[in-house]
């Protein structure tokens, strides 16, 4: 169907190239928080940030993730979506497989969904951001940051795919937390709690935009004393402010130089927003940290960052200042991305590509990667360490790479 045939926003019924008989059952929606219970909630309205972000035209969804629960209250929220089956939600080849999709890489973004059960339940160990990496309850973004690293896998376009099997997820780390039993001892992650990575394939900021997995994951790990859920963001989403989080989640807002953020974070909150709500975000609950990241090395980095880190010196409250720590982590690219972005953002690589600077890198994924030389990368490292002992003292940097 070409995108001008969609239904558009006064469509007056859901299309749908297969049953919706399980998908709207006719008694009223329940007014709870979740639809773990069968029962599909009210949807909420779109607020005016989701309503930029998401212009859900399509929605390619498994038959038994759109009949789910948590599928149901998806397709409540976005009613006039055309809604496809799919076998399975990493093999959509008109979406992830058709190259044309790359001069359409922001519209997909904006306009499609997908959902999915996620079938394997793994828990991996890291030991850099957080002690344990979970199984994510989304995969993509509907933001467009050129330098993301999710979509090398899937090909010509990156959706966000939503799974709605959230209470398998939420079972499984429970299961999990219990068998690590008390942290033994500190560790760069956290002193005392064993740190989950909630969001590695994904923006959980922007999930809670399209359904309530990301609250379903803040609500669960309150319950569990000895962990702590954990999630990037460069999105500022103030409904997680009311999620009463009881300080078992982290959230780390990415930040770089506005000049940076302005050519590569595509459609993410600007970097002074994200900053600014550090201090609401502390108040409501949660524990706040920062991703310094990615560093691009390119002309005049060094005092950009600089007045980066006096920025957060200036603004931030004490009390965010006194539990603060952060990443730094040096861009990470990618050969077939590079592909990819030269099909819809060329000039963001022209500071990302730099085959004079980088080497070839493998990651722990098996990707073939390319990084900045060790004579390179080193220097820069150990100069960020300097701008920050001398802008942001107070700001505890717990790894660099």
């Amino acid at each position: 169907m070409h995108p001008s045939d969609r239904p558009g926003p006064h469509s007056s019924r859901q299309e749908s190239l297969f049953p919706l008989d399980a998908l709207h059952p006719g008694h009223t929606p329940a007014s709870s928080h979740t639809a773990r219970s069968g029962d599909v909630p009210e949807p909420a309205a779109l607020s005016p940030e989701a309503a930029r972000l998401l212009d859900v035209r399509e929605i390619h969804a498994e038959p038994e993730a759109a009949a789910s629960p948590r599928g149901r209250q998806i397709l409540a929220r976005f009613p006039h979506a055309r809604l496809v089956e799919v076998d399975s939600h990493w093999r959509i080849p008109h979406l992830h497989g058709n190259e044309g999709n790359v001069e359409r890489w922001v519209r997909v973004k904006t306009e499609t969904l997908v959902l999915g059960v996620r079938k394997t339940l793994t828990t991996r160990p890291n030991g850099r951001s957080a002690d344990w990496i979970a199984p994510g309850a989304s995969n993509g973004c509907a933001m467009a940051c050129a330098y993301c690293y999710v979509p090398r896998r899937k090909g010509y376009a990156n959706p966000i795919t939503v799974f709605t099997n959230v209470d398998a997820i939420i079972a499984h780390l429970e299961r999990h937390i219990a068998r690590q039993g008390p942290k033994p001892e500190p560790n760069q992650c956290d002193p005392e709690a064993w740190v989950y990575d909630v969001g590695e394939n994904g923006d959980c900021s922007v999930d809670a935009l399209i359904c309530d997995n990301t609250a379903d994951l803040i609500h669960a790990f309150r319950a569990w004393p000895t962990a702590k859920a954990s999630f990037a963001t460069k999105f500022v989403n103030r409904d997680l402010l009311g999620l009463d989080p009881r300080g078992r989640t982290r959230v780390r807002f990415s930040v770089m130089p506005p000049k940076d953020s302005r050519l590569l974070d595509i459609r993410c909150s600007p970097v002074a927003e994200r900053i600014a709500a550090a201090g609401d975000f502390l108040e409501a609950g949660y524990e706040v940290h920062f991703n310094l990241s990615p560093v691009v090395l390119r002309p005049g980095w060094e005092e950009d960052w600089a007045e980066l880190l006096r920025h957060l010196d200036d603004v931030l409250p004490p009390a965010v200042k006194a539990q603060a720590a952060a990443e730094v982590i040096l861009l990470t690219h990618n050969r077939a991305l590079h592909e990819v972005n030269l099909g819809w953002h060329p000039r963001a690589e022209e500071t990302l590509w730099r085959p004079d600077l980088q080497q070839a890198k493998q990651s722990q994924n098996g990707a073939a990667n390319v990084r900045y030389r060790t004579g390179v990368k080193g220097p820069a490292v150990r100069r960020l360490r300097e701008l920050m002992a001398a802008h942001a003292p107070w700001l505890t940097l717990r790894y660099a790479f």
